[in-house]
């Protein structure tokens, strides 16, 4: 859009990396997206997913429930996308923690009201500025405190433990609360037909703009002279020379295999010595001959407690999250569902079974039938209509997107991390730039999409030219 001739390099036969989807006897396995934020008019960033064509041919839907709790008696809590139903449920399981509640979800409602600054096009000087100050000085507020020890002083066990499952604690409360503000505003969607048609489109909109994509094109060294970035060179041996090179890859991989870590100070160094990663997948896929009407459609699915504590993989689990895609009638055949699970794993354990292919293949058999299993006593019946089993595992993730550890989206939120503002160069490279979520602490699509955008506004105001964008 700014006047560039680029071209990208995607190491696997499709775009999108981590954001994807794959088939399996008649299903399509979707990958990434179970929600994404501001994907409705009404958002600021919405002018961003428009300019990256993501969003005009495609479907969204705004779930009513984010989120079901199961509990071992039958109670059951819902997430709900609207704020007031939220805290009315939370008030009904915990009076004696109104004030709590309330503070917690009128804050939710000050980040609803405030909206996203960033890039609104709607709002133009003074305007502009205004709001990104209030919500400054509403995110500084609320960052100041996880959601752990926002709610450290609640009298109801209930309702703490509901918490517990529903935020990881360690997680700034802004975090949370810029969720929930999304949620109520209706700007959280699913995209349907998948990850893999959202990257699709956003390939498509790079290409009718004379972009060049090279698919199965796996770079293995960034080519460097005088510490001056000048080109890649391939896995088959080829070069390609340009101006400029950025790395939307994997982190660990571009700075320590690409560049053979010769350009990292203690800072970086720090990063990947000290900083947690969100914990690698196993991802479950189960193609079911069955409707799944009498589920209601829920953006992440339902959480149920197990029966009795159960190992699957080396881990042990106590509950059990199950995503029930009857909201996607692209990702099965007619009648039939998607249902997905995915389970926090360990790297070094799958890469220790890897090295034995037999013992690989029958270790992921045996996660897919524990877990048709559990789901068996949940939804009594569900065995017998099973007729697609894939299992992913954190190697699978690192084979196919060369992400660290099968880490799926890079550092954890943390307070620590959240106010990272970690440098798109590294120390002593010229013409090299990184890019996406190794270097915007959280990840996600949409922080991916403004590091890409930010990536270019710096080239711009290096060569002293205007950063251009469209609309298709």
């Amino acid at each position: 859009m700014s006047g560039f001739s680029t071209r990208i390099f995607e190491m696997h036969s499709a775009p999108g990396g981590l954001c994807t989807s794959w088939h399996r006897q008649g299903y399509t396995i979707n990958g990434c997206l179970q929600w994404l934020v501001d994907t409705a008019p009404s958002s600021g960033f919405y002018r961003i997913w428009e300019e990256l064509g993501a969003v005009q041919r495609i479907r969204f839907v705004n779930h009513e429930e984010f989120v079901r709790i199961e509990g071992v008696n039958g109670d059951t809590f819902i997430q709900y996308s609207n704020l007031d139903r939220l805290e009315r449920q939370m008030l009904d399981i915990a009076p004696e923690d109104e004030e709590t509640i309330r503070k917690f979800i009128n804050g939710a409602r000050d980040y609803a009201q405030v909206g996203t600054p960033i890039e609104d096009s709607k709002l133009h000087g003074a305007a502009y500025q205004s709001k990104v100050l209030t919500f400054k000085t509403l995110h500084e507020k609320w960052s100041r405190r996880t959601v752990g020890e926002f709610f450290s002083s609640i009298k109801s066990t209930k309702l703490r433990k509901i918490i517990d499952q529903l935020w990881h604690p360690s997680v700034p409360a802004s975090f949370i609360l810029m969720i929930l503000s999304f949620l109520h505003r209706g700007e959280v969607g699913y995209p349907v037909g998948g990850s893999l048609e959202f990257s699709r489109a956003i390939e498509r909109r790079y290409m009718s703009l004379g972009g060049e994509v090279h698919h199965s094109s796996k770079v293995v060294k960034i080519l460097v002279e005088n510490d001056r970035a000048f080109g890649v060179k391939l896995d088959d041996g080829s070069e390609y020379h340009a101006d400029y090179v950025i790395s939307a890859a994997d982190g660990h991989a571009t700075i320590f295999e690409m560049l053979g870590g010769r350009y990292t100070d203690s800072t970086v160094r720090s990063y990947y010595e000290c900083l947690p990663t969100f914990p690698p997948l196993l991802h479950i896929a189960l193609g079911v001959n069955h409707s799944f009407e009498e589920v209601p459609p829920i953006a992440n699915g339902i959480s149920f407690t197990l029966l009795e504590p159960i190992k699957v993989a080396g881990m042990e689990l106590n509950r059990l999250g199950v995503v029930i895609f009857n909201f996607d009638p692209t990702l099965a055949p007619p009648g039939k569902t998607l249902v997905k699970v995915l389970l926090n794993s360990d790297y070094d354990y799958w890469e220790r079974i890897h090295k034995c292919p037999d013992r690989y293949r029958s270790e992921k058999d045996q996660v897919a039938n524990q877990i048709v299993a559990l789901l068996e006593k949940r939804f009594p019946g569900f065995e017998d209509h099973v007729e697609m089993r894939d299992v992913a595992t954190p190697i699978t993730f690192h084979r196919y997107t060369g992400n660290w550890k099968g880490s799926y989206e890079g550092w954890l939120l943390t307070q620590e991390s959240s106010g990272l503002q970690m440098s798109k160069t590294l120390p002593g490279l010229d013409n090299f730039y990184m890019a996406g979520q190794w270097v915007e602490p959280g990840g996600g699509v949409p922080t991916s999409a403004i590091s890409g955008r930010s990536a270019i506004q710096i080239i711009c105001n290096r060569e002293n030219i205007p950063f251009l964008t469209s609309v298709q």
